[in-house]
């Protein structure tokens, strides 16, 4: 059974605090960058490379991440990655200010800075397991969803773009400032962070840098939990690619509605990333993944019967709020089944593959709307839905799970 006690101790909420305010300057960040870059270049391409280069990190550099993370303690790891982020912000801050920014430092930046929060990331995944007991990962792990989705989506984004009308410094200082706080809460930390877990013996410590995509690829059960994770990843990102424009063309809403229904869809993730531990200690971990497999992927397909604004309401709450839940849910499997010594290459693996994957979906989302029409892209998702619940509920049967 899952604890649903509160206490998760100080050091956990110390963590949770570097973590929410790391996640408050992406989310500045977040709206700053697109803004700043259509001050300095009328080109769509340049506007668009600065977006590809905040998520390109994790393609390039994420597998090196990994084993940095499994070769590093966690506290070095995340204090040098937030650290290397102040300083690009600081050029970055001087350059805006002082007039000579330009779309290819911004890029540079933007890439820079999304290769810090590669190995922030991984580095904090691996942290979890050693705050906190074996039986309040899915709690944990939740906690710091939410905080992620208040920082990313809720606040951060109005906030970064509020401080770039009063100045277009001041969003990438701000982020500097917050990272800066993060910093100072993770030296807190105790010192058992900032050490490797220990090697379990030669057979399964490898330290290549593939070591995690391989023991991935020789696990059934997780092989499954991360390609049917990445299918419905792939699936969410081919409707929401084109969901702007279903908006404004299906149901009539601009700029400030259709603002209105992202907010609504990040109260739905924020709901579920609360609600999952008591999902899982109420139903089990196999169910919970399947039903958020099916809701995450299968729920756009009501768009396609009910093109109106409640249905288009229901549909980002229900997938914000299942995709939340799956993804706590995957964590802690992942965080309970993997070697501990590998545990930050597996991340990595897993999190370089569910990118990739979205990358790909967004792309596909655009050629099927652009042939067949903008319904098309909830149709396949629908289709991703059978598909990855079914290989999910058949692999992780209980006789026909790995000894």
């Amino acid at each position: 059974m899952v604890d649903r006690s509160p206490a998760l101790g100080a050091v956990f909420w110390r963590f949770w605090g570097a973590s929410a305010l790391a996640n408050l300057g992406d989310g500045i960040r977040v709206a700053a960058f697109p803004l700043l870059a259509v001050t300095l270049t009328d080109s769509p391409l340049g506007v668009a490379a600065v977006a590809a280069a905040q998520v390109l990190p994790w393609l390039v550099t994420g597998l090196l991440a990994g084993a940095l993370a499994d070769r590093h303690g966690a506290r070095p790891l995340v204090v040098v990655a937030d650290v290397a982020r102040v300083a690009v912000l600081l050029v970055l801050v001087v350059a805006v200010a002082g007039g000579w920014a330009t779309i290819t430092l911004v890029v540079a930046a933007a890439f820079l800075l999304g290769v810090g929060e590669t190995v922030r990331d991984t580095a904090a995944q691996t942290a979890i397991p050693r705050l906190v007991h074996d039986s309040q990962l899915e709690k944990a792990n939740g906690r710091l969803v939410a905080g992620e989705i208040v920082g990313n989506e809720f606040v951060g984004p109005p906030v970064g773009a509020l401080l770039f009308v009063v100045g277009a410094a001041l969003p990438f200082a701000a982020n500097g400032a917050a990272l800066a706080l993060a910093v100072l809460l993770v030296l807190s930390l105790p010192l058992s962070l900032a050490r490797a877990v220990p090697l379990a013996g030669a057979r399964v410590a490898s330290p290549g840098v593939l070591a995690g995509l391989r023991w991935l690829l020789r696990n059934p059960l997780m092989r499954t939990l991360v390609a049917v994770s990445a299918a419905v990843g792939a699936a969410d990102s081919a409707w929401f690619a084109i969901f702007v424009l279903y908006a404004r063309d299906s149901l009539g809403l601009g700029a400030l509605g259709f603002g209105l229904l992202l907010a609504t869809g990040a109260g739905g993730g924020l709901l579920g990333s609360f609600a999952a531990d008591r999902l899982v200690a109420r139903f089990a971990h196999r169910a919970v993944l399947a039903w958020s497999l099916a809701v995450t992927a299968g729920a756009p397909a009501l768009l396609v019967v009910a093109p109106d604004r409640w249905a288009a309401a229901a549909v980002v709450v229900a997938t914000s709020a299942s995709f939340a839940v799956l993804n706590v849910t995957a964590l802690a499997i992942r965080q309970r089944t993997v070697p501990s010594e590998l545990l930050g290459r597996v991340v990595a693996a897993s999190r370089t593959l569910t990118y990739g994957c979205a990358a790909l979906g967004a792309l596909l989302g655009g050629a099927l709307a652009g042939t067949l029409g903008t319904q098309a892209p909830f149709l396949f998702s629908a289709v991703v839905a059978v598909l990855a619940t079914a290989a999910w509920w058949s692999a992780s049967r209980p006789d026909a799970r790995p000894a």
